[in-house]
């Protein structure tokens, strides 16, 4: 497979140019004068691991390095965007003059075998790591938690994150799906039951519950836009460092 860098530069400059700074401020740092790859060619490797889910010895095929030099670069590339990712803090601060926030949980699937149980999610039935998102009403993605193993529920996720004590100090209100159900604080949540069972009033209420939160739904495909994340095939322990970095280039693209 052709690496498309044609495509990637267009598409992704403004994040490309970012993202090709922190490779060339990190070389002064270290005081590296000369590496195989420029720190823009790092950038588009990084770039195209993260987009377009190439692997390594696909991206060592289309850079001309080894496969060993392709992991090395992605991986110091990933480390430092994901340090620039925002903290739950720093989202709650920007959140307060918001009317509310949008809270999900998702599964990002991983290539994983049938003895990794803290890993399998009974409700997707299938193995994969538990992310938290944070959405604005508009559907703009603002935060996306460290992960956690599959078979965690959202709401003790939410708990373990620190989402629900922070947004509820905070007084932010959020409206959340059923998974979050028992959260309390500012946590909205629609009426519990079979829908032939809730009364007329409990359904409308149900109706524009489910309205509100359609919109977290365009955060959740940002998020998934990024082919890598939709079939995990690293280590379990690099995965918080992927989904932080992707939201960095994420919210740098469009001026968040």
């Amino acid at each position: 497979m052709v690496v498309p860098l044609g495509e990637l530069v267009a598409a992704h400059g403004a994040a490309l140019r970012f993202l090709a700074r922190e490779p060339r401020r990190h070389r002064r740092v270290i005081g590296f004068r000369w590496r195989r790859l420029s720190a823009g060619r790092q950038a588009l490797l990084a770039l195209a691991h993260l987009r377009v889910g190439h692997t390594y010895t696909q991206l060592a095929a289309g850079f001309s390095v080894g496969t060993r030099t392709a992991y090395r670069y992605v991986t110091e590339g990933v480390d430092l965007l994901a340090a620039l990712a925002p903290t739950l803090a720093d989202v709650v601060r920007a959140a307060s003059v918001k009317a509310y926030l949008l809270p999900d949980g998702t599964l990002l699937p991983i290539d994983r075998i049938a003895a990794d149980r803290p890993c399998y999610s009974g409700k997707h039935k299938r193995h994969g790591m538990n992310v938290q998102v944070l959405a604005d009403p508009f559907g703009r993605l603002l935060w996306v938690s460290p992960a956690l193993p599959g078979a965690v529920h959202d709401v003790r996720a939410a708990r373990e994150h620190g989402i629900v004590d922070a947004l509820a100090e905070a007084d932010i209100t959020r409206w959340a799906d059923k998974g979050y159900r028992g959260a309390d604080g500012t946590v909205r949540t629609p009426h519990w039951g079979r829908w032939e069972a809730l009364s007329t009033g409990q359904q409308a209420v149900n109706r524009s519950h489910a309205k509100v939160r359609a919109l977290v739904e365009q955060a959740m495909a940002t998020l998934k836009s990024w082919r890598l994340l939709r079939k995990l095939r690293c280590s379990t322990t690099r995965i918080t460092c992927l989904v932080q970095a992707v939201l960095t280039l994420y919210l740098t693209s469009s001026g968040g």
